[in-house]
């Protein structure tokens, strides 16, 4: 699924169109609930969206079914615009899907940070105490393992932080890439694992996973993307590995299949047919409602 920018709608492909060489195909526009929406993340089917009023909705758009989520009253952001942060994620201790809004806030001129967890459960939102500092808002939570993470940067030493949805736990777990200097992370998932895309030294980006998860030493660098091809370091996103090992990449607002043996890139043979999209996300099917 894409966001486009230029009607605010939403489009949907297959994944194994997006890697078909052979064949033409166009995405398909999806209705949904109202305009001016991002995407925060998907779970068994269900996708979580936030409009510029900052509300928040779950939606399934292969039933047709969406729920706009209560007012989470957070405070009142800092001057220069509210920076959040969002993840969504499926809880399986409770079976309960639940999405978290990391806040900034300002309190006697000094910045500060508020978390609030909403269950769709209870149909509620909490406080969470003791959320550590963020580096990366408008950026989505990764869900994996039962937990969401993000980036963390302490005096411009990046590391990955999570909440576990079932207990409410923070955890922090070190990157893998250990070079000296400024590093730019962007945490991600691939196949069932967590990944990272490490950008050391502004000419390369490496891609690690982490095939134990919790284990340091599981980080595995799985490929290195040229920096040089396309675009910038932030312009990319890995989606996706195929079953025959190429990975679904997102570059600078295209949709691009990479191929690790022989390092090459090739284009997506997907028409999208808008100015303008970002945002994507994978989701499957389902016949859960929100």
């Amino acid at each position: 699924m894409m966001r486009c920018i230029s009607n605010y709608g939403f489009k949907s492909c297959s994944l194994t169109s997006l890697f078909n060489e052979s064949r033409v195909t166009e995405a398909k526009y999806l209705d949904y609930p109202t305009k001016s929406y991002g995407l925060e993340g998907s779970v068994n089917g269900l996708i979580c969206l936030v409009n510029d009023d900052e509300e928040l909705f779950l939606w399934n758009p292969s039933i047709r079914k969406y729920k706009k989520l209560p007012d989470p009253k957070t405070s009142l952001p800092p001057q220069g615009g509210p920076r959040r942060a969002y993840g969504f994620g499926y809880d399986e201790v409770h079976d309960d899907y639940k999405v978290v809004i990391f806040n900034e806030i300002e309190t006697n001129m000094i910045r500060e940070f508020e978390v609030k967890m909403y269950s769709l459960k209870s149909d509620s939102w909490r406080c969470v105490d003791d959320c550590p500092r963020m580096a990366q808002f408008n950026v989505s939570g990764k869900f994996v393992h039962g937990k969401l993470h993000w980036v963390c940067d302490r005096y411009r030493d990046p590391n990955i932080i999570s909440i576990d949805l079932a207990d409410e736990k923070w955890g922090e777990m070190d990157q893998p890439c250990d070079d000296v200097g400024e590093i730019a992370l962007r945490v991600g998932v691939l196949g069932s694992d967590l990944s990272v895309l490490c950008n050391c030294n502004m000419l390369l980006v490496d891609v690690w996973v982490m095939k134990e998860y919790g284990v340091k030493e599981s980080w595995t660098k799985m490929f290195t993307i040229k920096y040089t091809l396309r675009s910038g370091y932030l312009g990319q996103r890995c989606l996706h590995m195929s079953n025959e090992g190429e990975i679904l990449v997102v570059i600078k607002g295209e949709f691009m299949i990479y191929n690790p043996k022989d390092d090459s890139l090739r284009y997506s043979k997907v028409i999208i047919n808008s100015d303008k999209w970002d945002g994507n996300e994978i989701y499957v099917e389902s016949l859960v409602c929100p």
